[in-house]
């Protein structure tokens, strides 16, 4: 992948998001490649280019250190396109230092990431007055993680991270999706049991949307797996009863576990 160093503008952008004021997003890209990610149709950017060129806004601490001292404090989500977390994060360390432009100012943060490097920020994120982690997960098998999510956190480091997140007394959830179409009604109760044995007392849920050349980016990962490829195309493209059943059983199963269940179908 191709890493290229750039200067931002903006560092908060309005989000039209529920329960956020602003959206952060450090990076433009992601090495996590997954393959049902669908941030380049949203952008309008060429798969192909989203999947081979990162972006690093490597100003943005020091222009949110500027905006933060003349906009009214709110709840910002990072990050709402990019993962904040992803492996350059280590590097570079934009996220972590954004964290503290906030911390300072009085911002409160929400962060999304399915990967497990965001435990390093746990001294800061667990001095604001309001953070909230949330850590996406689609499936809790594995193998197939690794077919659609290659170079992402394992799913046990995810449970882990929340695990540790909740044990400090910061707000966890988890974002149940995409729900891997692999995952029948009678895996819902078990899912649900590991997710809330990480602490967490709220799941959001979301299906798989096969917005433009999704379908096709996730054939090119699964075609060696006729297993996958047979269940994804019953699924999702044949089966559109599927989704509707599958949310129904998380509601449910859900209610039965003191969970809030949140849809973002």
């Amino acid at each position: 992948m191709k890493v290229t160093e750039i200067e931002c503008k903006t560092a908060l952008s309005k989000s039209s998001l529920p329960g956020l004021s602003y959206s952060l997003n450090p990076y433009r890209g992601c090495q996590h490649r997954c393959a049902y990610c669908y941030a380049p149709c949203v952008l309008r950017i060429p798969r192909d280019l989203w999947e081979t060129t990162l972006e690093v806004k490597v100003n943005i601490p020091r222009i949110l250190e500027k905006e933060v001292r003349t906009k009214q404090p709110g709840i910002v989500g990072i990050s709402t396109v990019t993962d904040p977390y992803q492996p350059l994060e280590q590097k570079y360390r934009l996220t972590r230092c954004c964290l503290e432009q906030l911390l300072l100012h009085g911002f409160p943060a929400h962060i999304q990431t399915k990967s497990a490097l965001v435990t390093r920020d746990l001294d800061l994120l667990s001095r604001f007055s309001d953070s909230q982690v949330m850590m996406s997960i689609g499936t809790l098998n594995d193998n197939e993680r690794r077919v659609l999510e290659p170079y992402s956190s394992s799913i046990q480091q995810r449970l882990d991270a929340v695990r540790m997140f909740a044990d400090s007394g910061v707000r966890t959830a988890i974002f149940f999706g995409p729900v891997y179409p692999t995952i029948t009604e009678e895996d819902v109760p078990i899912i649900l049991e590991r997710f809330k044995e990480a602490g967490i007392m709220e799941i959001w849920i979301d299906r798989l949307n096969l917005k433009p050349g999704i379908w096709e980016n996730i054939q090119k990962n699964i075609h060696q797996n006729p297993e996958m490829v047979k269940i994804f195309s019953q699924q999702v493209r044949q089966n559109t009863q599927y989704y509707i059943d599958i949310q129904e059983t998380i509601r449910k199963k859900g209610r039965e576990r003191n969970l809030k269940i949140i849809d973002a179908f």
